[in-house]
């Protein structure tokens, strides 16, 4: 499995916030809980590819949104916040060193965190109103883009957040962790859902890598129930990188050689 992955930006502070308030930043206690979150996914076997920095570009760390990868294509994104433009053509000469790459052009908008993939078929988060990150377009575009290879693209309404993997993650092998308020657990079909703990409701983003499922310290009650459920659980503490409402998924790109992912 390859990850790929981008240093946190000196200008972590200025990023992008939809439903969070500012806070202030420790930008070095974020880059040393990056450095460890990188450190457990090379644990876990991942060949880690360091994008180049971006040092202007406030949420260049968070590599997810600019691209969906599956195995047979790289689809690079088009950004719903603007901002965040400029970080998408290192991404597609990376990704174009082991994959065919794709583009979603304008007016299409799209963000790697709306995508949810469930085997072969993509739930795509589709919010109304200001502060969206993903269209109708950006949503019509990667259907096109993936059908080819047999992917089936489905929109699912989304409130109360900012990405669709802020309500929900896919836990292999059948598994899904939602927040109920934010996403319809009834839209999915074919997987057991475990709902996260009321009192944490940013619990549901997960990352599984090697049959080990990421989660972050900052949501024990969730963890809990997911240890319960017999899912073998890891914890990560991703504090600093919570303020810039961000998660696990955010800081990497997963390009597996079995046919499920696991995000």
């Amino acid at each position: 499995m390859i990850a790929w992955v981008r240093d946190v930006s000196p200008a972590l502070a200025r990023c992008e916030l939809t439903h969070l308030e500012r806070a202030a930043i420790d930008a070095q206690r974020a880059r040393q809980q990056h450095a460890l979150y990188v450190t457990e996914l090379a644990a876990l076997g991942c060949r880690i590819e360091w994008l180049p920095p971006l040092e202007s570009q406030a949420d260049a760390v968070f590599v997810e949104d600019t691209a969906v990868l599956v195995r047979e294509v790289a689809v690079v994104t088009r950004p719903g916040a603007a901002s965040r433009r400029g970080e998408v053509e290192s991404v597609a000469a990376a990704l174009a060193r082991h994959l065919e790459v794709r583009r979603l052009t304008d007016p299409a908008c799209l963000e790697g965190g709306d995508v949810l993939r469930v085997g072969r078929e993509l739930y795509v988060g589709l919010t109304r109103g200001p502060g969206a990150r993903t269209n109708a377009a950006g949503i019509a575009q990667l259907g096109e883009a993936l059908k080819p290879f047999g992917y089936a693209v489905q929109a699912l309404a989304l409130h109360g957040c900012l990405h669709l993997k802020s309500a929900a993650t896919f836990i292999p092998p059948e598994t899904l962790l939602v927040n109920p308020d934010w996403v319809d657990s009834a839209a999915f079909t074919g997987a057991a859902v475990i709902a996260v703990d009321p009192r944490e409701a940013y619990g549901a983003n997960t990352l599984t890598v090697a049959g080990v499922t990421l989660v972050s310290q900052a949501y024990p009650r969730t963890q809990g129930r997911l240890d319960a459920a017999g899912i073998a659980t890891r914890a990560l503490d991703v504090s600093e990188l919570h303020k810039a409402e961000a998660a696990l998924t955010c800081m990497s790109l997963l390009l597996e050689g079995p046919a499920e992912l696991s995000a």
